[in-house]
């Protein structure tokens, strides 16, 4: 099949675009590279199958072209990241929505099968752990920048699911819970590269609040099977599935855990959050998928744990500084 990947040359959708390559499809990437990089997809430059374009989903023309020629289409590009999110929520919620709303757009015209990601964030302040897909959503004041990236997320969502009930347009949402693997870089907030680089580097590991706060960590792999399964299933379509893992862990023992995996001499400090973020933000104590549905709909159960995680991204930053220290 064609298939097209919006964000493709970030984290999660080069790992999909790789995934779907190695399937047999013909792919094509069009990033802005606001977020993501070229060196993530720049391994696959040169194969037949594969067609890398630099420009904005906020192109009505391009990506009218785009979506009438493919025949699937992953909706990945997106603001990404607490730090971005709290120091740009214009472009936060201007990329996020209207990107999406192009995207269905011409979807629903064509009659294309489209994944659309949303995020844990949507859950915002829920206390009813484990999180399930159909659990009220309870989110903060507006003027708490935060969540502008959960109600971004959470339009996108009813935009979708609006799209199926009026045209049965064959949509899918998923909620993506801290996604982690190769190629995700620190830059934006991301705890797991963040902690493992400090380690590595024997430097500080900075904690933001008292690192009391839990998080379920999914490695890059078992989502990208998760994604591709989704849309893969017509019983997705209009719905709305948790993507994750259930393995709960406070961001003080993943310090900690950063710490004894890579056998660093790394202090750990905690940090409040306005010092960090500014004004504006609030945290939520836990985020714990259900993956019910998910195991439902799809057989999915992740297979890696966050040790595994851990040691994937050391691996991966390892041969980055030596490949530095070689040239």
């Amino acid at each position: 099949m064609k298939i097209l990947i919006t964000g493709g040359a970030g984290f999660v959708g080069s790992h999909l675009a790789d995934r779907l390559i190695s399937d047999g499809h013909s792919i094509t990437v069009i990033d802005n590279l606001s977020t993501g990089r070229y060196q993530n997809v720049e391994h696959l430059e040169g194969r037949d199958r594969f067609r890398l374009i630099i420009d904005t989903v906020l192109n009505p023309t391009l990506m009218e072209e785009l979506i009438r020629e493919t025949d699937r289409v992953f909706h990945m590009a997106s603001a990404v990241g607490v730090k971005l999110i709290m120091e740009r929520p214009v472009q936060t919620i201007e990329t996020i929505f209207q990107g999406t709303d192009v995207v269905l757009g011409f979807c629903s015209r064509y009659r294309k099968r489209v994944l659309i990601p949303s995020t844990s964030e949507v859950y915002g302040k829920g206390i009813s752990v484990p999180f399930r897909e159909e659990d009220d959503l309870l989110t903060g004041a507006t003027n708490k920048h935060r969540w502008a990236y959960a109600c971004a997320k959470t339009l996108d969502e009813f935009l979708a699911l609006a799209h199926w009930k009026e045209t049965r347009l064959p949509v899918a949402v998923v909620r993506l819970f801290n996604t982690v693997g190769p190629r995700q870089t620190g830059q934006y907030g991301m705890v797991v590269p963040r902690f493992v680089k400090a380690a590595l580097d024997n430097e500080p590991i900075e904690v933001h609040g008292d690192g009391s706060q839990s998080r379920c960590f999914g490695h890059v792999s078992d989502i990208v099977e998760g994604l591709v399964k989704t849309l893969e299933n017509p019983a997705c379509f209009g719905e709305v599935v948790n993507l994750g893992n259930a393995e709960e862990t406070t961001i003080k023992a993943l310090a900690e855990k950063a710490v004894a995996m890579t056998g660093s001499s790394s202090e750990i400090r905690f940090v409040p959050y306005e010092e960090v973020y500014g004004d504006g933000f609030e945290d939520m104590q836990r985020r714990v998928p259900s993956l019910e549905k998910a195991g439902r709909l799809l057989g999915y159960k992740p297979t890696r744990t966050l040790d595994d995680i851990i040691n994937d991204v050391a691996k991966e930053l390892r041969m980055e500084s030596a490949a530095a220290n070689s040239e």
